[in-house]
């Protein structure tokens, strides 16, 4: 299975070392939402961030795209927040991006979601954070971070 845990710490810290850009599903215009705080995070820690939200504009600086096939660019890693119930059909439009995982945030189970990944060969992580793990895996070596 292609499921990456927290067992897998070295393939985590080498996903996070090789991957460049990060589409958000669910990225929120509100800064104050956590998906905010964690693209902000991933962005400061020299990730390209593409905003996935059917809300036209820009955050935090990039274009927000409708969705996933919208995206004229690679993407190395589909963080997902949306409920449990909308990750099926999120992985469904992530895997023929052939993106080097997908990733559904702390609190969101899917074994649909999972399954599909998986049969499409696609490393697959869920119920973890983005940010914790990138703090904890990398983020003493973050350039110009004081925390």
């Amino acid at each position: 299975m292609t499921l990456l845990s927290s067992r897998n710490d070295e393939e985590l810290r080498k996903l996070f070392i090789e991957i460049k850009t990060i589409a958000v599903v669910g990225l929120s215009h509100d800064a104050a939402k956590p998906s905010h705080e964690v693209a902000a995070y991933l962005q400061k820690a020299g990730y390209r961030i593409i905003p996935i939200n059917p809300e036209p504009g820009l955050i935090l600086g990039e274009a927000v795209y409708p969705t996933l096939a919208d995206v004229p660019v690679q993407v190395d890693l589909v963080d997902v927040f949306r409920r449990a119930e909308a990750c099926a059909e999120v992985v469904r439009q992530a895997v023929p991006l052939k993106p080097r995982a997908i990733w559904l945030q702390l609190g969101i189970v899917s074994k649909e979601a999972a399954q599909i990944a998986n049969d499409a060969g696609v490393p697959f992580v869920m119920d973890r954070c983005t940010k914790i793990d990138h703090q904890r895996l990398l983020g003493k070596r973050m350039a110009g971070d004081k925390g």
